[in-house]
């Protein structure tokens, strides 16, 4: 709803975490539906999967959003940020370390406001020396975008 009334505003609104690609890629695909299935938010709102795949030149990832899938070619995400990124920690840790990925962040750096919702998939997992990387890298996620994520926190 929130990716939806803010739909004119460029960059990234809301970060799905997962703790492994295989359920970041199923997932992937139940958002791409949901959003393709409302003709509202059908060519409206944007998804994008940003894991440790994505460039790979012998397979071709998806660069527009479809009926099936939501976009996975990497270069594509960063040219045009999504409004909502699918993630894993790894790469959420690399698109704000890396310069390459500078871009990915651009709009949010120009209005802090905007990012709204962060999501942990599986959130029981993270204990111990996980749980500790996980809460640095939200912290680095702050400190990247110089503002506390006020917004609401989803944990499913």
């Amino acid at each position: 709803d929130y990716c939806f009334n803010q739909k004119e505003r460029k960059g990234i609104k809301a970060i799905i975490l997962y703790p492994m690609n295989a359920l970041a890629t199923d997932q992937a695909q139940r958002i791409a539906e949901a959003i393709y299935s409302d003709e509202r938010t059908r060519g409206k709102l944007t998804a994008g999967l940003f894991i440790g795949e994505g460039q790979n030149k012998d397979k071709k990832y998806p660069k527009e959003m479809g009926e099936n899938n939501i976009i996975e070619h990497r270069d594509t995400i960063i040219a045009n940020t999504p409004d909502i990124l699918l993630t894993n920690f790894k790469m959420l840790d690399y698109a704000l370390m890396r310069s390459k990925f500078h871009d990915l962040w651009e709009y949010n750096f120009e209005d802090s406001s905007l990012l709204k919702f962060l999501v942990l998939d599986e959130l029981h997992t993270y204990d111990g020396a996980q749980g500790t990387d996980v809460a640095n890298l939200i912290r680095r996620l702050k400190l990247k975008l110089n503002k506390f994520l006020k917004g609401t926190m989803v944990v499913l």
